[in-house]
């Protein structure tokens, strides 16, 4: 028995893991250091530099800057803490609530993080509301054996006269540094100061640097490269045996474009959800399968990204981008930094803006369909053989008999209605692909067209759409030159055409849907 208890207490080897859920831990988890990805850091605080850093949600901003403020304070010569702002948050209106709930998250936060010698020792005295922020970083750097520096977490979570006021004491007490003040002020957020929040002159942002226009600038965190993935991958391999392919880290990275989520998501998936024996290497088609899985879950991160569609600033960008149409030139280019900066979408190199990375590429689409699928009315797969295969013409049959029915009041419902056919097929599809296929999509900017593959076992059908809109002359030729091109790529032999046609004054939809010829399809 004895022997028994003895075993029991003896250490458990324990391996890291990928996060998805919060900061990273080193013991806990893989991760790259931050140095890399944003090495300004270092200098613009040996500069005292008040600066900012944006970046979109779950790409690693508190990780790398906790793990940057360590660094900082173990190197001797500062004293560096991430502190947050967020719990400030629920009182948008009452400043001085908000300084001190916001201050006793500092103090706390700074005792737990830095070593017992460094750490404030007493809670800051309180003033008057306006004034709390000022004094008690004032009495902070006063009171530090070296200079301060402040990692200020989640700034564009306040609003409106909290956010300002705030702003207004960081600035104010700068000239005072770096031996009665912060030497070096980092604020972290999703956005950049001039996009923060504040109900004031008609405006809902700063649209100014001011009143924090001491930033000397304004930085960004990057995605993972190809090599970073594959040595964070590596981290797994080193303690566990479990090696990845490169062939599945470059598929990893191509569906994500490094995103750190979503690298982080697709492999704990695999490692810990479809593969249990460690002794099997991870392949491509094991990072695919996490792809599916991970669309289809939707976890937290995603869904709460997905709800900036409903922002009409979002829409403006989405809706054209989604269906092929240039952006209208009212859209402005803060717009397009706003979706950016959410993550949503990127700048390539070739193709101007485009979402951020094949798999927001996929959910987006599922995303704005949710409800139209859920209004879908039960529909009999007719589509499938007695084999179980899908059979394209039954399939297109089908389609038809649908969209006359059904077309009209679905479109309704659409919120997107600048892309609502699409929506409408797209949730059509989605109920087809349920049974055992996928549905692959591209469109882009300008290119005025949506390409969708629908794949299911051996068949594989490639579609283009287009929108037919009042002012525009009939995309039929154009559209049959784009779709051999689409299927080219493929290598399929034969596809669909399908024109949506949205000019005003037709007959209804049940009479004007028509098909025509043996490979393109009209309605």
């Amino acid at each position: 028995m004895s022997r028994m208890v003895e075993s029991s207490l003896l250490p458990i080897a324990m391996t890291r893991h990928f996060n998805t859920a919060g900061p990273c831990k080193p013991e806990l988890h893989y991760m790259l250091s931050p140095f890399d990805r944003i090495p300004e850091v270092r200098g613009l605080v040996e500069q005292q530099a008040y600066f900012v850093i944006h970046a979109p949600r779950q790409i690693g901003k508190t990780t790398a800057m906790m793990a940057m403020a360590d660094a900082l304070t173990a190197s001797g010569q500062y004293v560096a803490v991430l502190v947050t702002v967020e719990e400030a948050d629920v009182f948008p209106d009452d400043i001085r609530a908000a300084e001190a709930a916001m201050l006793r998250s500092w103090f706390e936060n700074a005792q737990d993080r830095l070593p017992e010698e460094l750490a404030p020792q007493e809670i800051w005295g309180r003033v008057e509301a306006g004034q709390n922020v000022r004094s008690a970083l004032r009495a902070w750097a006063k009171a530090a054996a070296r200079p301060l520096v402040l990692f200020v977490d989640e700034i564009d979570t306040l609003q409106d006269q909290v956010l300002v006021s705030v702003l207004r004491q960081l600035q104010s007490g700068y000239a005072n540094r770096p031996k009665n003040f912060p030497s070096s002020v980092a604020l972290i957020g999703m956005r950049d100061v001039h996009d923060y929040k504040v109900a004031s002159g008609g405006s809902e942002r700063l649209n100014t640097a001011s009143p924090f226009n001491i930033k000397m600038r304004s930085l960004t965190l990057r995605s993972f490269r190809l090599d970073e993935v594959a040595k964070l991958y590596g981290q797994h391999t080193e303690e566990t045996g479990q090696a990845f392919h490169a062939d599945a880290v470059a598929v990893a990275f191509e569906l994500t474009q490094g995103q750190p989520w979503l690298v982080n998501a697709l492999a704990k998936v695999v490692v810990e959800e479809l593969l249990g024996d460690r002794s099997c290497m991870v392949l491509p088609e094991h990072i695919q399968q996490a792809k599916e899985i991970l669309i289809r879950r939707q976890d937290t991160h995603l869904h709460s990204l997905f709800d900036r569609l409903r922002e009409a600033r979002v829409r403006r960008i989405i809706a054209p981008l989604l269906s092929g149409e240039s952006l209208d030139e009212a859209v402005l280019g803060d717009d397009i930094q706003f979706v950016i900066d959410l993550g949503l979408c990127r700048l390539a190199a070739d193709d101007g803006l485009v979402i951020a990375n094949p798999i927001y590429r996929e959910i987006l689409p599922r995303v704005l369909s949710f409800n139209t699928i859920a209004a879908l009315p039960t529909i009999s797969p007719i589509w499938l053989t007695s084999e179980g295969r899908l059979d394209p013409d039954a399939l297109l049959e089908a389609f038809i008999g649908f969209w006359r029915q059904h077309g009209q009041p679905l479109l309704k419902g659409v919120a997107y209605h600048e892309i609502a056919p699409h929506i409408v097929m797209m949730a059509f599809l989605h109920r087809v692909a349920n049974g055992g296929g996928t549905i692959e999509r591209e469109y882009a900017i300008g290119s005025r067209r949506m390409d969708i593959c629908l794949r299911y076992g051996e068949t594989s059908i490639g579609m283009e759409l287009k929108v037919w809109r009042d002012g525009e002359k009939d995309p039929l030729a154009q559209g049959l030159v784009q779709l051999d091109g689409y299927l080219a790529g493929l290598g399929l032999g034969g596809g669909w055409l399908v024109i949506f046609d949205q000019r005003q004054g037709l007959v209804a939809i049940e009479e004007r849907t028509t098909v025509e010829g043996c490979d393109q399809n009209l309605m």
